[in-house]
């Protein structure tokens, strides 16, 4: 028995699960807004940027978005696999890997490096996409708008990094 399922009433327990996932997620954007916010107006600003970059505005909304989909993605399919799975376990690591994003690109201004780093990110998603979709459709379903986004992001990042290398 685990923390996320050791609450007398089962609902509790569904809720409590649900908050913890929603959490981890936007924790993983609060941590990765750290290493971005900061940079964004003073060595983001200096870079040229590609036409198609949306504007600074957009990116917030957009991840919030992303990261309560994700969470709750993430909460089904705990509801049928538990913490313990391939699926869960794939989920961590893209997690992981999103954050390491921030971090290389904005943290350490590595561009290129950043560039390696999100198409491995774009693995772990593809790769979480199949599994949830395998233990829960909606979950795999609310996945896809995160995959769609990062791989817009993986074009992005190789926009920039062909403008100011």
């Amino acid at each position: 028995m685990s923390f996320l399922d050791s609450a007398a009433d089962p609902k509790k327990a569904q809720k409590r699960a649900l908050y913890f996932f929603l959490l981890a997620t936007l924790g993983v954007g609060a941590a990765g807004s750290l290493f971005t916010t900061p940079e964004i107006p003073t060595w983001y600003a200096g870079l040229h940027r590609p036409s198609i970059a949306p504007p600074n505005w957009v990116f917030a909304p957009v991840w919030t978005t992303l990261y309560v989909l994700m969470g709750f993605a993430a909460w089904l399919v705990w509801k049928v696999t538990g913490l313990r799975s391939a699926a869960m376990a794939a989920f961590a690591v893209q997690l992981a890997l999103n954050l390491a994003w921030s971090a290389i690109f904005f943290g350490l201004h590595d561009i290129g490096g950043a560039l390696a780093e999100i198409v491995v990110l774009d693995l772990a998603i593809l790769t979480t996409v199949l599994l949830f979709f395998g233990r829960d459709w909606l979950a795999g379903l609310l996945m896809l708008p995160y995959l769609a986004w990062t791989l817009f992001a993986t074009f992005l990042t190789y926009a920039f990094w062909g403008l100011n290398s």
